[in-house]
């Protein structure tokens, strides 16, 4: 039955697991914050039901979930280190206790697992079947934007917009890199370490600015160099 809904119905499946998503987790973090158990809890069920999901669908491999190709010509990856590294330019701060860093890290590794799974596996190739450069741009577009929610749960305005500017930018990397390898675990992995590195960053006048169009730059230039080194 779930087969059939998503062969008939994929744009409709693709949509309502992102309203679900995003529903949820403006929930979960109105109500119990970013390092609850609760949150932690509700995003590995979310993960879960998308594993669940994919199994039935027996989508793994065309979601990504797979080993790359030719991972010499993407720099086996290492540029991704740049990225994951940002939350730590400022130094090393830890303000929280241990039981809220470990739920921070529980949640934040599902969700670059939902995310990427959700943006880059289902929403990407289901429009891939019609136009790839088309799929390309509202992958990278939908991922940056959806982080305006971020303002309904008490986030500063300009540093919300520099997140969605950079969230896009690194969008566009992301399916570049699945689209041109098959695989979508080099985003996850970045994606889930990033978010989880978080929780330690140190805020300041540098973090504030100079992170974000750094986000925005490199992400892009790492984009180009694939375009030119790689076939699909």
């Amino acid at each position: 039955m779930i087969n059939n809904f998503f062969k008939k119905h994929e744009t409709l499946a693709c949509i309502l697991l992102i309203v679900l998503y995003v529903v949820t987790n403006s929930i979960c973090l109105n109500n119990f914050g970013i390092t609850s158990l609760e949150t932690a809890i509700v995003n590995a069920i979310f993960s879960i039901f998308l594993i669940v999901l994919t199994a039935i669908l027996k989508r793994g491999g065309y979601y990504g979930l797979k080993k790359p190709k030719n991972s010499k010509k993407f720099l086996y990856f290492l540029p991704l280190i740049l990225i994951v590294s940002v939350n730590l330019w400022n130094g090393f701060n830890v303000k929280n206790t241990p039981l809220e860093i470990l739920f921070h890290t529980i949640t934040m590794l599902n969700v670059g697992f939902i995310e990427e799974l959700i943006f880059r596996g289902y929403l990407f190739k289901m429009m891939e079947k019609s136009n790839v450069k088309v799929a390309i741009i509202v992958s990278a577009l939908t991922f940056g934007i959806g982080h305006i929610v971020n303002l309904l749960n008490g986030a500063e305005l300009i540093p919300t917009l520099l997140q969605i500017c950079y969230a896009v930018s690194i969008g566009y990397l992301f399916v570049i890199i699945f689209y041109k390898s098959g695989s979508i675990w080099p985003c996850i992995i970045a994606h889930s370490l990033t978010n989880a590195l978080s929780i330690f960053n140190v805020t300041n006048h540098f973090s504030l600015y100079i992170e974000p169009i750094f986000l925005i730059v490199f992400p892009l230039i790492y984009a180009f160099v694939i375009h030119k080194t790689t076939k699909q």
